[in-house]
């Protein structure tokens, strides 16, 4: 069934075309990721596909009544509500009359309201409606509803729009870089999510895993031309290769052909017979065609690096805390030369805070740290470049000089490097604020590399950057000599870059792991399953108003008892697959075998935590 038709749209900003002519459907259930360069005007086709903005030509047909939610990378909330306003503030059915069922319980006193309400419940079946949309909320960790949007932080605010839209239950979902501003657990939920729901995506996305395991289709704006890939990231990649070297052979042969009309060009014969002008007009066609090439230039980063000493970095006893909330205590580590660590954990267990220490943008409560005589860091913060009125791209990079300095006595200009990092010379002219998020996050990394570090840290370098960039990122990060400390939410790039992990799991505690992140996973998964005493918890807690709670039956009891077990040894075999697709000598059809095992389980998993959750609601205290 077709929901939406995107027939011959283009649209440019003066001299600026972004794309020209795209056309393609959005039919049910189809997962389909955008993906293209920075700059393109990715987030822009959303938006004209929403209906935010319009396009120069062409039009978008969507199906009569189809319901469509769009979750932009700038949220629309109110400041002003509360988180629970939030959700109930939409003109769906059944969340107003959820809304009259949650305020009778909170004044049961009201015997006839409460009886209305239960009765709307029941002639529009929203008991599972409501099970559904606390599951989320939990699971999202939305568990103060009182607190006003105005008070949450950036991805606060991320997991209410996205708890808003799904709760929401639309026909198609538009998702803008889905998920920016989410921690690891969160990301994995919602690839867990979107895995196993029959919805609707378009979407952008920069996360490789998140492409790999839940889309089924992925279409690409490249060097101008569009083209769809049917299948996941891995089919994608395998195709789009196939596809580059059938047209390098196109404009090989146009290329010797061209040669070879040149020669009768060159003489240049005086009788313009009908026939003769026709080869002329196909000449110029062939010239046209034996031009052609690929806007594919390799962001080269071959940086000078200053010389590292014996003394790196070495952290002593460090203790720090914000009021009541404690990131460290007595801390211990020393940095070796070449190390390369990641960090994760979830938002607010102090992240960024350890980052700023390091770098002595905040202080210490107790402890020292010690920074070696050459060490010189290459400092990439969340907060981005900062925008002068009225800077050109080129401006901001001569700040640092007109030359940059390469490795074996090297150096290029200013321009150069700007083209190195993708920037024609056109666009290096342009004004810093007219760029894409993702231009600017581009050259904010410029400025941070050109400078020499020999000791890198990078707080969410892959947040805005397209595929493109992110693969060039990876290879440079691969070769750098120096040290390596990175926080991100990119799994595939953490797996790729990094030897070992920082885990920040809250309280102060931070463990050292020996391995990337996959091999962190698999040791979790592991690990006994913890999470069913907090569900129980947590949703015992939620139905505390209840005025009924069913016990288990015997049968029940034993389901419960097992289950546990069963999920562990899913999860097991899962982590089990996904470390197999790390092996680059994989075949296509080895990738799409495993990618359906995948698959099969997560939707075993899936099944089994929603009737854990179900057994659990059950329980009594």
């Amino acid at each position: 069934m077709n929901y939406l038709s995107i027939e011959n749209i283009s649209k440019s900003f003066g001299e600026l075309e972004l794309f020209s002519n795209i056309s393609f459907g959005i039919n049910k259930d189809q997962k389909i990721a955008f993906i293209a360069k920075n700059g393109t005007g990715k987030s822009t086709l959303l938006n004209i596909i929403a209906g935010l903005e319009s396009s120069d030509t062409g039009q978008v047909v969507s199906r009569k009544g189809l319901k469509i939610e769009y979750l932009s990378q700038e949220d629309v909330l109110n400041d002003a509500l509360t988180v629970e306003e939030t959700i109930f503030d939409s003109d769906n059915e059944t969340l107003k009359v959820i809304e009259e069922y949650e305020h009778a319980l909170n004044n049961p006193e009201d015997e006839k309201a409460y009886q209305k309400a239960f009765e709307k419940m029941e002639r529009l079946n929203a008991w599972d409606f409501e099970t559904q949309y606390k599951q989320i909320l939990f699971k999202l960790k939305l568990d103060d509803l009182s607190q006003k949007v105005g008070a949450l932080s950036g991805g606060q605010r991320k997991r209410l729009a996205l708890a808003i839209i799904l709760i929401h239950k639309p026909d198609l979902l538009i998702l803008d870089e889905p998920t920016n501003h989410l921690d690891l657990e969160m990301i994995e939920w919602l690839e867990s999510y979107f895995e196993k729901e029959k919805i609707t995506l378009f979407m952008v996305t920069h996360d490789r895993y998140f492409l790999e395991r839940v889309c089924n289709e992925i279409v690409e704006l490249d060097n101008g031309g569009f083209y769809t890939y049917k299948g996941n990231y891995s089919n994608y990649l395998q195709k789009k290769e196939e596809r580059i070297e059938i047209e390098q052979a196109t404009v090989d042969k146009a290329k010797n052909l061209f040669k070879k009309e040149l020669e009768w060009m060159r003489r240049q014969p005086k009788a313009r017979t009908t026939k003769s002008k026709s080869r002329i007009d196909d000449f110029y066609v062939i010239k046209e065609a034996a031009s052609q090439r690929r806007n594919d230039h390799v962001v080269q980063l071959e940086i000078d690096m200053e010389r590292m000493g014996s003394k790196i970095l070495e952290l002593h006893n460090i203790s720090k805390s914000f009021g009541d909330l404690q990131i460290l205590n007595k801390f211990d580590y020393n940095f070796l030369r070449g190390e390369r660590i990641g960090i994760i954990g979830k938002n607010g267990t102090g992240k960024s805070s350890f980052l700023n220490i390091i770098t002595q943008q905040i202080p210490v409560d107790a402890g020292k740290v010690i920074i070696g005589d050459t060490i010189k860091f290459g400092y990439y913060t969340q907060d981005g470049i900062v925008i002068k009125p009225g800077q050109k791209v080129i401006e901001v990079i001569k700040e640092f000089g007109e030359y940059i300095p390469l490795t074996k006595g090297r150096k290029i200009s200013a321009a150069q490097l700007l083209e190195r990092f993708l920037f024609s010379r056109k666009r290096q002219y342009d004004f810093v604020e007219k760029l894409s998020g993702g231009e600017r996050k581009r050259l904010y990394l410029c400025t941070v590399l050109i400078q020499n570090p020999n000791f890198l840290i990078l707080d969410e370098p892959t947040n805005d950057l397209d595929i493109m960039t992110l693969n060039v990122l990876e290879n440079f990060l691969l070769d750098f000599p120096g040290c390596l400390l990175v926080v991100s939410h990119d799994r595939y790039f953490m797996d790729k870059i990094v030897d070992h992990l920082f885990i920040f799991r809250g309280d102060a505690e931070v463990e050292d792991f020996p391995g990337n992140y996959s091999d962190f996973r698999t040791y979790e998964d592991s690990k006994p399953k913890e999470e069913a005493i907090e569900i129980v918890e947590k949703n015992t807690e939620s139905r505390e108003k209840s005025t009924t709670k069913a016990k288990l039956s015997y049968k029940e009891k034993t389901e419960y008892d097992a289950i546990e077990d069963v999920i562990k040894k899913l999860n097991q075999q899962k982590s089990a697959i996904e470390t197999k697709f790390l092996d680059t000598t994989l075949s296509g059809d080895q990738i799409n075998e495993l990618s359906i095992k995948l698959q099969e389980i997560s939707i075993q998993i899936d099944q089994k935590e929603e009737r854990w959750f179900e057994l659990s609601s059950k329980l009594e205290d």
